[in-house]
């Protein structure tokens, strides 16, 4: 902006000044103004003389908090008296008194509304969360808490708001997929060993889940995956825990989805499509409880089971294990019940009987019981004695059976065969060796009878050339050759002198 030096401009701001200095700080430019007037020139020249020092400078306002936020308010509702506001509404509630509470919201900001019990009575409509509407009020401040609002006179709709919208949209594109159809849903298990809840671990809802638990099945485990469950990372939070317990089947039976209640804007992370698709695909049964009974997201109605509340869920999980224990309370209270009409029908009957008839009819059961204690020792003796005789019996014939098996007998006619064996073997092998000495003697002197040296003996000898060769002529010798003779008892080793033939 450029830079405004006219002189109109400058004496305006010196009028400001001026008119903002104070009385006394006026007075003593006066003075110093009419002493320039009155000194007498020296040489000629005039000399300013310096203006005494100013005062302390005025001390700023300190306000308290209720005052500057009563200024701030009264300066809104003077500047806004009237106004016209677009948005889509958010928790909304009545409160008990009548007045109506809710948000107005957009894609950048929110806006407190209010609607006094005189205006909310005069609506043609019922606002609900999700409605795009047009309001129309002056702003102000809720000094209590400093905070800005709209004092709503009228509010008009204007149809769905964005966020409704999208809810919806993605509810009939899921319905027409068949991800919401019962027959695809899992019946949880009966009784689940350990429940993974996906949830804030800094807000009440695990708290409630782990006081109702603890009351209804103290020996259930609770394994707590943290995630987010308010914000834009709402729902790839609650994915990444699905995810998770589905990769450790080992570590939970089921998976519990919880959070408390909010507007349609907390609530927008369980609205998401990819969130659903991972619930629809899981395989560990989801329950779904988000918000309170009048909320519903889309992981509602794919989930295996949507619970009103986080503590409605705890106790729909453990429903199996109570009824057994309220079961079990039942039949002992039952089981007490007829203990006790027994015993009063006992004592009535007691009551009915005199002592001269009770004890004769105590002396009527001992003799009865007597008597039959007899029968039974009767019966028992004549039994046991039967039962000996026939044992006897059956000893005596087994004692003659083995008598005739007896081993020592059957032992000693095996010795006396075997002996008798031994002495045949002996006669037999003594007569085969006879026969073999006589056979054998007549081979020896049939075998003496050919035998070279007995042709030996007889004066014959055998003669071999020098190379060990049988002479059988006389011409296999010359004159001057060696020659061995072989005698009966010797050899003689000579030399030819002479052959003829």
């Amino acid at each position: 902006m450029a830079r405004d030096d006219s002189p109109g401009t400058l004496a305006d701001l010196w009028m400001k000044a001026s008119a903002s200095r104070s009385p006394r700080s006026q007075s003593r430019e006066i003075d110093t103004a009419s002493a320039h007037k009155t000194s007498a020139p020296q040489l000629d020249l005039l000399f300013s003389v310096p203006a005494p020092a100013s005062p302390d400078p005025i001390p700023r306002r300190i306000f308290s908090v209720a005052e500057l936020v009563s200024t701030i308010r009264g300066r809104l509702e003077h500047d806004h008296p009237d106004v016209l506001v677009e948005g889509e509404i958010s928790n909304c509630r009545a409160a008990a008194s009548g007045h109506l509470y809710l948000t107005l919201k957009d894609g950048d900001a929110q806006l407190p509304v209010v609607l006094f019990r005189t205006k909310a009575q005069l609506l043609r409509f019922r606002p609900e969360d999700g409605l795009a509407v047009l309001a129309r009020g002056r702003i102000s401040i809720y000094e209590p808490r400093g905070q800005l609002q709209l004092i709503a006179e009228s509010l008009e709709p204007l149809g769905a708001g964005a966020l409704q919208l999208a809810f919806e949209q993605l509810k009939a594109r899921l319905l027409a997929e068949g991800l919401f159809d019962a027959a695809r849903k899992r019946p949880l298990p009966a009784f689940p060993r350990c429940v993974g809840v996906i949830t804030s671990t800094s807000g009440a809802v695990i708290h409630d889940i782990i006081k109702v638990t603890r009351r209804r099945h103290a020996r259930l485990n609770l394994l707590v995956y943290p995630a987010a469950v308010q914000g834009p990372t709402t729902a790839a939070s609650v994915i990444a825990g699905i995810q998770w317990f589905n990769a450790h089947p080992d570590k939970a039976d089921l998976i519990l989805i919880a959070r408390g209640g909010g507007s349609i804007e907390d609530l927008a992370g369980f609205n998401d499509e990819a969130l659903a698709r991972a619930i629809a695909v899981s395989e560990l049964p989801v329950v779904s409880a988000v918000g309170h009974e009048t909320d519903f997201t889309i992981a509602d109605f794919v989930a295996d089971l949507r619970a009103p509340t986080p503590s409605a869920a705890a106790e729909i999980i453990t429903a199996a294990q109570h009824q057994i224990e309220d079961r079990i309370v039942a039949l002992d209270a039952r089981v007490l019940r007829a203990a006790r009409y027994h015993l009063v029908l006992a004592r009535q009957r007691l009551t009915a009987v005199s002592v001269p008839a009770m004890r004769a009819r105590v002396e009527s059961l001992i003799g009865q019981r007597a008597q039959h204690l007899d029968d039974l020792t009767y019966r028992l003796e004549s039994g046991t004695s039967r039962k000996l005789r026939t044992h006897s019996t059956h000893l005596s014939q087994l004692t003659a059976r083995l008598a005739q098996h007896n081993p020592a007998a059957r032992l000693a006619l095996t010795r006396r065969r075997l002996d008798r064996a031994n002495e045949s073997l002996r006669r037999l092998a003594q007569s085969a060796l006879t026969a073999r000495t006589t056979r054998l003697d007549r081979a020896a002197t049939r075998l003496h009878a050919l035998s070279p040296l007995a042709v030996l003996d007889r004066g014959y000898a055998l003669v071999f050339d020098a190379s060990g060769k049988l002479l059988r002529d006389a011409s296999g010798a010359k004159s001057g050759d060696s020659i061995r003779a072989r005698l009966a008892r010797g050899t003689i080793a000579a030399k030819v002198t002479e052959s003829s033939e």
